[in-house]
């Protein structure tokens, strides 16, 4: 499906390989463009990650549609594409134009609202550009997102999200709090991030390891994978 102009978001998580081009960092559109040219993409599922797929379409306080649902990170677009199916008005954010051409090659689901958008979420003019600014949606669905960007950025990733959703509106997320140093992917621990989600302005409506991981390509296990849904809190 062909997307429009300007594309935005931040960067999906893989393996922890040393990037073959000097000054690319997990910062930079290019460290991630060269992983998906050269296969480096071991987090990618081909699928939507099954945590999520089964929380979204069966779990009773799955979000349902309609509303306007952003995927920062979404790589592919597996899960942009599963919400599109389901009746979301989707736009799939990553700043790789690599992940982008990569999203576009797959047929949407028949008669779905579905966007690409190339750019970065930290870029607040690139956002406003995109339609993208404060209250302009219901949801966010996070996956391979958080944990690929330095852990200095979290905060400003969450104050963010939280003011991208419209009062009541809801972020989804499925995050690896693994232990090991270094990344990316960057670990995080469980008790710290919901924290971190709370200072953000964001309620806890569910916080749990999450059941039905799956196994990556090269089977390697999806190990401390938590699911998380919050809710900013209402207007008075």
């Amino acid at each position: 499906m062909k997307g429009d102009g300007v594309n935005v978001m931040v960067a999906d998580p893989g393996p922890q390989v040393e990037d073959k081009d000097a000054g690319a960092t997990p910062a930079s559109a290019l460290f991630w463009d060269r992983r998906y040219l050269e296969g480096r993409d071991g987090w990618d599922l081909g699928k939507p990650a099954p945590p999520l797929q089964e929380f979204l379409t069966h779990h009773p306080l799955g979000p349902q549609p309609p509303g306007r649902v952003l995927v920062p990170g979404c790589g592919r677009g597996h899960e942009a594409r599963l919400l599109a199916q389901l009746g979301f008005a989707v736009v799939g954010l990553d700043f790789s134009a690599e992940a982008i051409a990569a999203a576009r090659q797959v047929a949407a689901p028949p008669g779905a609202n579905l966007r690409w958008l190339q750019a970065n979420l930290f870029d607040g003019q690139a956002l406003a550009a995109a339609g993208l600014g404060p209250a302009s949606l219901q949801g966010v669905v996070e996956h391979t997102c958080f944990c690929a960007i330095e852990p200095q950025q979290r905060p400003t990733y969450l104050h963010i999200v939280a003011e991208l959703l419209v009062p009541g509106g809801w972020l989804l997320g499925l995050f690896w709090c693994h232990g090991r140093p270094a990344g990316p992917p960057y670990g995080s621990d469980p008790g710290e991030l919901a924290g971190a989600l709370a200072e953000a302005g964001l309620i806890q409506a569910l916080w749990q390891p999450a059941p039905y991981g799956a196994t990556g390509p090269q089977q390697h296990p999806r190990d401390n994978e938590w699911l998380g849904l919050w809710h900013k809190p209402p207007s008075p």
